[in-house]
């Protein structure tokens, strides 16, 4: 069983950052390929990238491609997406997630098996 707590969110005006944070509880974290989705209002959830379970690989959506990084850190059981050059289009309501059977690939949200609460990005033109 893993528990995930997202932060981070925020309004920011485009062009800025922000980096987002998920803290996952359990000694497992290391199992874990980790995500990152977001949903926009009335929008279905989208895949925005994803690490491997050491850290060493990333893999992300067209979308957001040179300006997100997904990092994390085993020893504090946390992932990290820093957003950089963020525009109006990036604007929902982030999830991190956890797929124990995921690979780096996995881009669909089916895939993982726990969820975090949500934290809302907002990014004014």
């Amino acid at each position: 069983q893993v528990q995930l707590v997202e932060s981070g969110g925020g309004l920011v005006q485009a062009g800025g950052s922000l980096r987002l944070s998920c803290v996952a509880s359990g000694r497992t974290f290391s199992s874990y390929t980790m995500g990152w989705f977001r949903q926009a209002p009335g929008k279905e959830r989208k895949f925005v990238a994803t690490i491997s379970r050491s850290g060493g690989s990333t893999y992300y959506a067209d979308s957001v491609k040179g300006r997100f990084t997904i990092s994390k850190d085993n020893a504090k059981n946390t992932v990290y997406l820093q957003m950089n050059s963020l525009k109006p289009e990036d604007t929902a309501v982030y999830y991190c997630a956890a797929a124990l059977y995921g690979s780096l690939y996995s881009s669909s949200w089916s895939e993982y098996d726990y969820w975090g609460q949500g934290t809302q990005v907002t990014v004014s033109s």
